[in-house]
């Protein structure tokens, strides 16, 4: 069984950013039912040592929109520390990388697989290929931080399945 670069990548993280997209808007139709305020899961954590809600939202998007620009660039850092969003700007930000990933075409990403890609972290530079950058660093990331997301809402009591965090499959045609 062969795979292209573009299957790997673009697909699975358009599949997992529009369920993403899903279960942000099944976040938000729950709280307007029960009279919570989204901006109360924006900040929330699953333990006081993890990040927040909104860096989970981000980090989905750097691990997948930004790991394409880091397959282009050669470069792929952390992205900083990110402006306090509100809900709404969550959603948005989850909804233009989708837009900006359906407009990727199998022929610009199948040829950057063997591309060199350094992962910098304050003083230290990783290297890569891009395949590998992206089975092994950004592919569990873009995953865990999809995983923690709906974690965060699902202690909110937001009414969230397995479906809702695998999206739509990729059924046979």
């Amino acid at each position: 069984m062969s795979i292209s670069f573009y299957e790997a990548s673009v697909l699975s993280y358009l599949q997992t950013l529009a369920a993403v997209q899903g279960y942000l808007g099944k976040g938000l139709a729950h709280c307007k039912e029960k009279s919570v305020d989204p901006e109360e899961i924006v900040e929330m954590r699953l333990y006081p040592d993890m990040l927040p809600f909104r860096f989970q939202i981000h980090s989905v998007v750097h691990h997948s929109l930004g790991a394409i620009e880091g397959f282009k660039s050669g470069v792929f850092r952390p992205p900083g520390e990110k402006p306090k969003h509100s809900y709404a700007e969550l959603q948005t930000h989850v909804a233009e990388a989708l837009d900006t990933i359906r407009k990727l075409t199998p022929a610009e990403i199948d040829v950057l697989e063997g591309n060199d890609l350094i992962f910098e972290i304050r003083n230290t530079k990783m290297p890569f290929t891009a395949k590998d950058f992206f089975f092994s660093f950004s592919l569990p990331n873009f995953h865990f931080h999809a995983t923690t997301a709906y974690d965060i809402l699902r202690t909110k009591g937001v009414p969230l399945g397995k479906r809702d965090y695998m999206g739509a499959l990729r059924l046979k045609a």
